[in-house]
C-alpha cells in the first residue's frame, strides 16, 4: 500500500489531528474525554481526570509543533537512503539543533526486534568508518555483524571486534537453533556446527574467489552492506561510532518492512 504526501497532508493537516491520533492509539479504551482547549491534554467530562497523550512518547516536553514531527516521520518513512538533519532543517524550517534531535528521536522508533531468525540465514561482518590505508585502516573503523534470512528479516549490531567470542554469541542470540547458516571462510564460524550451537553450517571461500557454491553464499548480506554504506556516505557523509547503531537500526528497519502491506509511516506512528 502506497502512502503519499497528499495522503499525509489530508490525514494530518494540523496539530490537533496529530494529537488525536496519539490519544486514540494509546488510550483507545478511554471514554468520556474531551480535548482541553490550547493544551496538549484531554479531560474527563465528569471526573475531570486529565490525560497527557504525549507522556512517555518521543514527543514528550517538545516545543516543536506535532505536525512537524509527523512530517519528519513521514520523510523518514518515504526515504530509501535516510534523511539528514540538514534536510530536516530545510523541509521543516527548524534549527539544525532541533532537526538533529528530531532525527535521533525518530530512530528510536526503528530499534530492531528480537525474534530469532529462521530458515536459511547468512551471517557476515564488515567494517564501517573513515577510509584508511594499509595497517591503519581498521583503527578508524567500527565493526558490524549482520544476519539475514533469505527473502526475510535482518539483524545488525555494532560490535567491538570480530573475534569468535563476539560473533558466535551474536549468532546464538539472534538465529534459531537448527537453522541453516551460510558464512564466508572465517574460521570462527566452523564452531557453529558443533553440538553446543547446533546449526547446519556451510561456507564459501572468498579468498579463493569462490562466491557461490550451490546454495552456499553470502550475497544477500553483502548486498545490504553495500546499500548501507552508500546510503550513509551519500546522505549523512559521516556517522560517529557512538551513534552508528542508531543509524544501522534505521536501515535495518526499512529493510525488514520493505514488503509490508501497511505503510512504514503508519507503522512508525503506531510505535510512537
Amino acid at each position: 500500500m502506497k502512502y503519499t504526501i497528499d495522503d499525509f497532508r489530508k490525514d494530518y493537516p494540523n496539530n490537533s489531528t496529530c494529537l488525536e491520533a496519539i490519544f486514540n492509539k494509546n488510550y483507545s479504551d478511554a471514554e468520556g474525554y474531551y480535548r482541553v482547549r490550547d493544551r496538549m491534554c484531554y479531560s474527563h467530562k465528569t471526573t475531570r481526570h486529565q490525560i497527557y497523550p504525549l507522556a512517555g512518547t518521543i514527543f514528550e516536553k517538545t516545543s516543536t509543533p506535532l505536525v512537524l514531527w509527523f512530517h519528519a516521520i513521514y520523510l523518514f518513512s518515504a526515504s530509501k537512503n535516510g534523511v539528514s538533519a540538514k534536510e530536516l532543517q530545510r523541509q521543516l524550517g527548524v534549527t539544525y539543533k532541533c532537526a538533529w534531535r528530531m532525527g535521533h528521536q525518530i530512530r528510536k522508533l526503528m530499534e530492531q526486534d528480537t525474534d530469532p531468525l529462521k530458515g536459511t540465514v547468512e551471517v557476515d561482518e564488515t567494517y564501517f568508518g573513515r577510509r584508511g590505508v594499509n595497517a591503519e585502516k581498521f583503527k578508524v573503523k567500527a565493526a558490524l555483524i549482520g544476519a539475514v534470512e533469505r527473502n526475510g528479516r535482518i539483524r545488525v549490531k555494532k560490535i567491538p571486534n570480530r573475534r569468535a567470542e563476539i560473533v558466535l554469541p551474536f549468532v546464538k542470540e539472534n538465529v534459531e537453533r537448527g537453522t541453516r547458516v551460510m558464512t564466508d571462510e572465517y574460521r570462527a564460524y566452523d564452531k557453529l556446527s558443533y553440538s553446543a550451537y547446533g546449526y547446519e553450517h556451510r561456507n564459501v571461500k572468498h579468498g579463493k574467489l569462490h562466491y557461490k557454491l550451490g546454495e552456499a553464499h553470502t550475497n544477500t548480506i553483502e548486498g545490504f552492506w553495500g546499500q548501507l554504506k552508500r546510503s550513509i556516505r551519500g546522505t549523512y557523509h559521516f556517522v560517529s561510532s557512538q551513534h552508528l547503531q542508531a543509524y544501522v537500526d534505521e536501515f535495518a528497519y526499512r529493510y525488514n518492512h520493505r514488503d509490508n502491506s501497511k505503510p512504514i509511516f503508519l507503522e512508525l506512528i503506531g510505535r510512537a
